[in-house]
This record gives C-alpha cells, sequence and structure tokens, in this order.
C-alpha cells in the first residue's frame, strides 16, 4: 500500500480531506477509515442530510461527528465557497466525490440534476484552488456488458440511467483545465448495513423463506453480478489518491481504474448463498418465463414487487420494527436487466500494488451483514413468522 503518511502537502503534515456526500454508505466508511488510521490534518464531511437522519451506526458516529459534518448541497454553486474554505486561506489537498443519486430508475433530469451536477460542481471547484487529487466514483454499469470482465479501455455502452450519467460525468470533468482527476468505476458495493444491490436480495430471501416458498432467479446461472466490499473500497480511495500525488500529477489521460473483488460474484453464487443462508429452495426460472420477461420487463418486476413488499411489511410489524428502515426487497427494473456485471481490477493492483482484503462474497460476509441489520434492529429475524390460511 501506499506510504499512508504521503507529503502530500510538501512538507511530512498529513492531508486535509474533503468528502462529498460523507454520510452516504461510502462516504461514512472512508470517514471512518481515514479516522481510525490517524490519516488526515483536517477531515470535513458534507451531506445534504442530517447525521440523525442518515441510519448511521455507532461505530461511525465519531468519525462523522458533529465537529467534522457540515450539512451543504456541494452541487449548488451558493454553497461551494462555504463547502470548501478553510481556516487561514487553506486548501483541501484531497476531495472525494462520494455523493450523488444511488437509486435506479430515476429520470433522466434527477440524475442530471444530482449526481452529473454535483460532479461538475465540485470537479470544478476543485480544480480552482489547486486540489492535488480529486477522486470521482463512478460504476463498472458504464461498459459493454460482457460476461468477459471488462477492462478500462473495453469499449463503454452505458446501461442504466445512473451509468449514463455518471459517464458523462467521467468524460466532462476530464475537460476541465487543471483539475487533477482519478476516476474508480466500482462493482455492486456490499458490506455492513448496506441497503443496495445485496440487500434486496437478503430481503427477498428472508421473505420467501416466510412464506415458505421457492426464490427462483431470471435469465442464466452464469449471468455476471460482480462485487466489492465497501472496506476495499475505501481502502482504494485512499491509496489510489497517494498513488496519484506521489507521482508527477497532473496525470493525463485522468487515471481511470475498476473496483472488484476476485469472486467473479454471478446470479447462480448469489442463488447457493440464499440457500445456505436461509435454507430455501433457489432455482432459475426456463428460457420460456425469461423470454417472456425479457419482453415484458415492467410487469414481471410490478408482480414480483406486488408480491414481496406486503409480506415483508408483515414481517417487520410482526418482528416490533416499528421505524422506518433502510432495508426493503423492491426489485429496481434497471438491476433485473440481462446484463453483465463483470469487471477485470487487475489494473489498480499492478499499477499501485493494492490487496483485496474481501476477496469474495461469502456465506461468513452474509452472515456479518445481517448481523449488522440485527444490530440497527432493522431484520425480522427467524422466529418471526407469516401467519397464512
Amino acid at each position: 500500500m501506499a506510504d499512508q503518511s504521503s507529503p502530500a502537502n510538501g512538507g511530512g503534515e498529513k492531508p486535509a480531506i474533503l468528502i462529498i456526500g460523507g454520510l452516504g454508505y461510502t462516504g461514512r466508511y472512508l470517514a471512518r477509515y481515514l479516522h481510525q488510521n490517524n490519516l488526515t490534518s483536517d477531515i470535513r464531511l458534507v451531506d445534504k442530510h442530517l447525521p440523525e437522519l442518515a441510519w448511521l451506526a455507532p461505530e461511525f458516529k465519531e468519525a462523522c461527528s458533529k465537529e467534522r459534518f457540515m450539512q451543504a448541497d456541494a452541487s449548488r454553486e451558493q454553497a461551494l465557497q462555504r463547502v470548501f474554505d478553510r481556516d487561514g486561506g487553506k486548501q483541501f489537498d484531497f476531495v472525494f466525490n462520494c455523493g450523488g443519486e444511488t437509486r435506479y430508475s430515476q429520470e433522466d433530469e434527477v440524475y442530471k440534476m444530482r449526481s452529473y451536477g454535483l460532479s461538475m460542481a465540485v470537479g470544478k471547484e476543485a480544480a480552482k484552488r489547486g486540489v492535488k487529487c480529486y477522486v470521482e466514483i463512478s460504476t463498472g454499469m458504464v461498459y459493454k456488458p460482457d460476461s468477459v470482465p471488462r477492462k478500462e479501455t473495453d469499449k463503454l455502452k452505458p446501461w442504466s440511467k445512473l451509468a449514463k450519467w455518471k459517464l458523462t460525468a467521467e468524460e466532462d470533468l476530464a475537460k476541465v483545465e487543471g483539475l487533477n482527476l482519478l476516476v474508480f468505476r466500482t462493482a455492486h458495493v456490499y458490506g455492513p448495513y448496506t441497503s443496495k444491490f445485496l440487500a434486496t436480495a437478503l430481503c427477498m430471501a428472508r421473505t420467501y423463506q416466510a412464506l415458505g416458498e421457492q426464490m427462483k432467479w431470471l435469465w442464466k446461472e452464469d449471468l455476471q453480478q460482480n462485487t466489492v466490499h465497501v472496506e476495499d473500497v475505501v481502502r482504494a480511495l485512499w491509496t489510489g489518491a497517494q498513488w496519484y500525488v506521489n507521482g508527477s500529477p497532473p496525470r493525463r489521460p485522468a487515471p481511470t481504474f475498476n473496483l472488484v473483488d476476485h469472486g467473479s460474484t454471478s446470479q447462480g453464487h448469489m442463488a447457493k448463498l440464499m440457500h445456505d443462508t436461509f435454507n430455501i429452495e433457489t432455482g432459475f426460472h426456463g428460457t420460456l418465463i425469461s423470454t417472456y420477461a425479457r419482453l415484458n420487463l415492467d410487469h414481471v418486476v410490478d408482480d414480483v414487487n406486488d408480491d414481496l413488499l406486503d409480506p415483508w411489511a408483515e414481517l417487520q410489524t410482526n418482528a416490533g420494527i416499528s421505524q422506518s428502515t433502510p432495508l426493503s426487497p423492491f426489485m429496481e427494473k434497471e438491476l433485473l436487466k440481462d446484463t453483465d456485471l463483470s469487471l477485470d481490477g487487475s489494473l489498480f493492483e499492478q499499477t499501485t500494488g493494492f490487496q483485496y482484503e474481501h476477496p469474495q462474497l461469502t456465506q461468513e460476509e452474509i452472515e456479518k451483514v445481517l448481523e449488522s441489520y440485527r444490530t440497527m434492529g432493522w431484520w425480522p429475524g427467524v422466529s418471526v413468522t407469516l401467519n397464512r390460511t
């Protein structure tokens, strides 16, 4: 790993860090990693949401304390001065953009404003202030889908609206004069407290378990759904920023790296994990149903959601979970497409010497995720059942 106390300021002083989207899933883990390892001289977390509304687990409270936090919408030009200004006219050394719209199946305008607009506003300000490294988190969904792992130089053809706007941001940030840009494209990020891709599968499996029904997937077992652990992601962000400034910036063209574990996570692997974890029957729909689904995806997704949302709500009620939680079996149409998320992450490892500490998604990793849900009072345990007459 890169020298953790790199002279980002020219001397030996630790770098000052700004995290946009600091209370988001990746942002909070990055803040905790930097805090626990004492890697910064100053750190500021900026987020639109208040910590009280962010479902922060206890282990993030210190790293995301009020002293470090600033509530602001960094996509708004009038907020940028307050976001970037430090005492004594100093500037931040590294800016990590962990913000933006993370939900799928939204309208183009939502991504244009909340993701693309945020990236461009913060990137331009970072360039203006001479930030030594601006790190943009993008997605592996920008590549033309293929079961063969995609390398950074492969053909680009975004297959979700979120990815379309992430790629547009990548391309336009690369044109910003003076911006020291570093881009990461990630697989599906998971880990304790996750509420995205893996969380949806876990909630679905728990609901099928309560209903006593088989959990079936569309398409095929070898459809790639690659993953990466959030703790590896934030270590990689830091390693990348260190590598960037320890070379001879500016680096042109802007370095771009994939982040993905070594597990080649597929639908078949996911099915086995759900079977082993919840002791439920799992399987795959035949070609006929998959062909129908391909032509009628909206209808199929609506049916699945209708079948699961009410039982999930009932499970939570029976478990005495009265507060809202970030967990739901709601299936996003864009994530149910017959498209491979298959990435090759070797370039970053070869370039920086980075090593993954969570090399694949295992049942042990899933148990840690479920335990995090139980700790927060989000999860209906196995003793909670549904009464079906």
